[in-house]
């Protein structure tokens, strides 16, 4: 039997349109089972806290669980690894974070790349540094440190959680841009660098919002700088170390990315409730508590985040010649 053009045609158009009528499906009823966030860090941390709050809006909204795993180790390249292999179905996610943007550069020889692999699917928190001292040092605003630190080259330490982490870098970032020559003490953790910074063992550090507020209310650590843009509402006081040096800005930023090639409707489905999340009062107020503010957009948005963000920290890691534990 032979078939008119017009038919041919016809027929052809409809079967193309079968694979996207199919994808447009299988995103109206995903999730049909439970989702897994892999977070490459150990429980109990802020970007651990952070997505626990984010599977819990969408085990409500979604109807169906979606649970934390923890894949700590190699600063998060171990967990970032097992999502990069994971099938691309929408059932396995990465609880994405400033490491991300940092390792691209640190590692030499990684077996993913971060940007080409894992797809952007929203941006969550952003959390702010503040550069805290002893009240013993003697600087009270950054450009007394800076002065300080200059008169006492290699004297001044500052502390981090460790070698390559967004505090780290972050100080190395205000090191470059200040000229100055400080040493860098590196911790296990953001914990015990605190608990020395407190001890008067080192004398400064960049320490998140969250870790460093209560220390700083009571007196206990002196404030001189926020690394935001602006001024933060939880401390409307503290100037940014923008004011005194133009440009400077640092902050620990989280979100969710998926594998590579994970369908755009399932990527735009889980950015649309995540985004209506982070606009309902309850969650927004539960961010806030941690210290940060959101960073609602498309995936689009968290996608030039995460490049601008690791071409910044390579240029940093290159010129302070910052090296991997």
């Amino acid at each position: 039997m032979k078939l008119s053009r017009r038919r041919f045609l016809h027929l052809a158009a409809g079967a193309a349109a079968l694979p996207g009528a199919s994808r447009i499906a299988w995103a109206q009823t995903y999730p049909a089972r439970s989702v897994r966030i892999v977070v490459p860090f150990a429980a109990g941390g802020s970007t651990d806290i952070t997505a626990r709050l984010i599977g819990q809006w969408l085990s409500e909204r979604l109807g169906q669980q979606f649970i934390i795993e923890n894949r700590p180790g190699a600063g998060s390249n171990i967990g970032t690894e097992v999502v990069v292999n994971a099938l691309p179905d929408g059932y396995t996610l990465l609880l994405v974070g400033a490491s991300s943007a940092i390792n691209a550069t640190l590692y030499e020889k990684l077996n993913f790349n971060f940007i080409r692999d894992i797809t952007s699917v929203a941006g969550f928190i952003s959390i702010p540094f503040v550069l805290v001292v002893n009240p013993s040092f003697p600087a009270k605003i950054v450009s007394e440190f800076i002065v300080y630190a200059k008169a006492n080259p290699g004297k001044v330490s500052v502390a981090s959680g460790g070698n390559g982490t967004a505090g780290h870098l972050s100080s190395e970032l205000f090191k470059m841009m200040a000229g100055l020559n400080i040493v860098h003490v590196p911790y296990r953790g953001e914990a015990p660098a605190l608990t020395d910074l407190l001890g008067g063992h080192v004398q400064a550090m960049f320490g998140t919002m969250p870790a460093s507020i209560e220390y700083i209310r009571a007196g206990k650590l002196r404030p001189l700088a926020v690394t935001t843009a602006t001024r933060l509402n939880a401390l409307p006081n503290v100037p940014t170390v923008g004011d005194f040096l133009p440009g400077y800005e640092t902050s620990a930023w989280q979100g969710v990315g998926a594998p590579k090639n994970t369908p755009a409707e399932i990527i735009a489905k889980l950015n649309n409730e995540i985004n209506t999340g982070l606009a309902d009062p309850k969650l927004k107020v539960q961010l806030a508590d941690l210290g940060g503010t959101v960073i609602a957009g498309s995936p689009a948005d968290f996608g030039k985040l995460i490049a601008d963000e690791t071409e910044k920290w390579g240029k940093v890691i290159k010129f302070a010649n910052v090296k991997p534990e």
